[in-house]
């Protein structure tokens, strides 16, 4: 009867706790996944680090993204934290707040700041705004930095323009502070992307944020010095085979790997370098080891190493960039990663595996045999890769922040984004416009990669300044001597005089159709304009008095066909440096050696009038309109900076100019000193603009087969070439 009584009420009992159950009276945890993406009311649903009373009932993944989130809009991607709207009816512009009376700002801030200010992105109406960039320094949220700026959060939150961080980019180099050296900036950027160094891929959101690498206050805001990579040496080895020299951290975050290192230093082909003398309080904390490594350091000299090591590697800091990363770059010494979870720098276009070894902070004993299997062929492939991608995105701030920009552009005008290979490949992304073209069979540089050649024809454009009073001017003749080439397309006079257009019959009959053009505001710079009635890849751009001849055009078209990405021509000139006075110098005297073939008579590309309208700064083109001088000289560094080699000479040729006696020449022009010290005034002028003196000198000249050889002429191609 017990028995009966004890089930009874075991039954009971059951049946009540079921009812309660199905009226929501008992919760119980069914799963232990966290809460599903379809439970996520807001993409600012939680503060970073916040905690709450149930805690303990979720999952350790959301309790680390909790803890260690860096950002409300931990899920922000393009699509739903950025306004695309804004981009439609000005194109990509970026915007800079004005700076703040009383905000301190470090040098490396301003560099950003000017480095926008002065590209072509660069809006002063915030109305035509794309992106957003704050005056206010993020550069440095340690918060024991002198240049950590205080109150943020507020001075952020007060801005008209914030709109919750929608379409603002954030730049920041150091975060966190002692002990931990967490990614927390100390603020809410809320759906602001990032741009920062040091950032982790657990935080960090692809295709949102920009991965930037960590810089130094003394990187050089534009130009900054070439890679290292003079010659290439065959075999690739070097005096050591694996180099580091840095700091050695004797406790806390970051410590583990560098206190490992002495494990695999040999003093001979592997030489990793360690101190722990830094620090106001380092004696109270060495070890046992400190006076030893402290003893072999010394014994070193950093760039010695540095430039003749075959691998250097790169252990993480106290943050998981190192400074080390851009400095073997620059040194051509393959970089050798040893940062677990780092988001590499513009890891969303650059393919690292092509110029570093990407190793575990786990498996550090076997990094040396690694390195050593790597076959030379691999090894000087890696190391030719290190200086195309320091050169193209890393030699200066300007590059750095550019960069930034134009990954954010392929995003938001997703239609005319890069490819990788335009990121990978010389000249690099920034030369290589998608709004262009987006095939890469329409950039001369890539050619010879994709095995096609040019379009067997040309396009003469011949600027012309003078009116037009006889049959017998200089231009008359040109024209009839290019129209005969039979390589050339069509004709296109560019009428920059201020006189009227003459009549059409005026102009003399040829062969191929002739199209006479009036110039854009009548200013010299318009001879460079993209025009779309240039149907051919090759230009060749002439002056109204040049003298060429027939045979001059079809050789000079026939050399330029080997080498598109370069300009090819007669008139020659070069550039020195003038050690008394400190400045660049210019030069038209005759020797056997040039580092410009002037626009006068020259044969380039059509994608560098795409390239001298659009990416130089309309700075330098209202100086060149304004002197009406110098434009070839800006095309010479312009197209010198995009292929880093010299223009091509043909045939020597003392004269191309003819003067006209009794008219108002352009030509009058050369023998006016003022038009040549203005000259020298553009070679410095562009060269600070440039950041760095882009042109390459040469000393070959490249004649036709047989030229001047004592064999008949009837067995020369050119051979009115040698009459002239």
């Amino acid at each position: 009867m017990q028995a009966k009584k004890r089930y009874l009420i075991l039954f009971s009992s059951g049946a009540c706790l079921i009812l309660l159950f199905c009226f929501g009276g008992i919760q119980i945890p069914l799963s232990r996944r966290g809460p599903s993406r379809r439970d996520d009311r807001s993409l600012t649903g939680y503060r970073p680090g916040a905690r709450d009373d149930h805690n303990e009932h979720i999952s350790p993944r959301q309790k680390r993204d909790a803890m260690s989130g860096v950002y409300t809009g931990r899920r922000c991607r393009m699509e739903s934290c950025f306004d695309f709207s804004l981009c439609e009816r000005n194109g990509f512009k970026v915007y800079v707040y004005p700076q703040q009376k009383g905000e301190k700002m470090s040098e490396s801030y301003q560099n950003i700041l000017s480095s926008i200010e002065g590209s072509r992105f660069y809006t002063a109406d915030p109305g035509q705004a794309c992106l957003f960039v704050l005056s206010l320094d993020t550069l440095d949220r340690d918060q024991l930095s002198p240049q950590y700026v205080h109150n943020l959060k507020a001075k952020i939150q007060s801005l008209p323009l914030w709109n919750g961080g929608k379409n603002h980019i954030i730049f920041n180099l150091y975060s966190g502070t002692w002990p931990d050296y967490t990614e927390d900036l100390g603020f809410d950027i809320g759906l602001a992307m990032l741009a920062k160094a040091s950032i982790s891929t657990e935080n960090f959101r692809p295709h949102f944020d920009v991965s930037i690498p960590l810089f130094s206050k003394d990187h050089p805001r534009t130009g900054g010095e070439r890679g290292y990579l003079r010659h290439n040496t065959i075999p690739p080895f070097r005096k050591y085979m694996l180099v580091f020299k840095g700091k050695r951290y004797l406790t806390g975050i970051g410590s583990d790997t560098r206190n490992a290192l002495y494990h695999v230093h040999n003093s001979e082909d592997v030489v990793l370098l360690t101190t722990c003398k830094h620090g106001k309080d380092w004696q109270k904390h060495k070890d046992a080891r400190c006076d030893k490594d402290n003893a072999e350091y010394d014994k070193y000299d950093y760039r010695e190493m540095l430039y003749n090591s075959t691998f250097c590697l790169v252990p993480r800091g106290r943050r998981l960039g190192s400074f080390r990363f851009l400095e073997a770059l620059q040194a051509a010494c393959v970089p050798v990663m040893l940062s677990n979870g780092w988001e590499l720098p513009f890891s969303e276009i650059i393919d690292w595996n092509t110029a570093a070894v990407i190793g575990d902070e786990r498996l550090l004993l076997q990094i040396p045999s690694t390195v050593r299997s790597i076959h030379q062929d691999k090894i000087l492939s890696l190391r030719q890769q290190t200086q195309f991608l320091w050169e193209a995105y890393f030699t200066s701030v300007e590059k750095i922040v550019l960069t930034t920009l134009e990954i954010i552009q392929d995003r938001v005008l997703l239609h005319t984004s890069r490819s990788n290979l335009m990121w990978n490949s010389l000249p690099g992304g920034l030369f290589t416009q998608p709004q262009y073209s987006t095939y890469l069979g329409d950039f001369p540089f890539h050619y010879a990669k994709l095995g096609i050649k040019p379009n067997p024809k040309f396009t003469a454009i011949i600027h012309v300044v003078t009116p037009l009073v006889s049959q017998s001017q200089p231009v008359m003749k040109l024209l009839v001597a290019v129209a005969k080439s039979q390589y050339c397309a069509q004709v296109i006079v560019l009428w920059n005089c201020d006189k009227p257009l003459p009549a059409k019959h005026r102009w003399p009959a040829t062969s191929v159709p002739v199209i006479v053009i009036e110039g854009e505001s009548k200013v010299i710079s318009s001879r460079f304009l993209p025009y779309d009635t240039i149907p051919t890849d090759a230009v060749l751009s002439l002056d109204e008095d040049t003298v060429l001849s027939t045979t001059e055009v079809d050789f000079a078209f026939t050399v330029w066909q080997s080498f598109p990405d370069r300009i090819v021509g007669y008139p020659a000139r070069s550039h020195f440096w003038d050690s008394n006075k400190e400045r660049w110098g210019y030069t038209s005297k005759w020797t056997n050696d040039y580092s410009m073939v002037l626009t006068g008579a020259a044969i380039y590309h059509k994608y560098y009038h795409y390239l001298y309208t659009t990416y130089l700064p309309a700075s330098l083109k209202t100086m060149v309109d304004q002197m009406s001088n110098c434009e070839d000289i800006l095309m010479n560094f312009l197209v010198s900076s995009v292929s880093k080699l010299p223009p091509i000479k043909v045939t020597q040729k003392k004269q191309y100019k003819e003067t006209m006696m009794g008219q108002s020449s352009r030509a009058s022009r050369w023998a006016d000193p003022d038009h040549f010290a203005q000259r020298q005034t553009c070679m410095n002028k562009f060269a600070s603009w440039f950041g760095t003196m882009p042109l390459v000198h040469s000393q070959m000249r490249l004649d036709p087969v047989l030229f001047k050889d004592q064999v008949s002429i009837l067995r020369k191609k050119y051979r009115d070439i040698e009459r002239l």
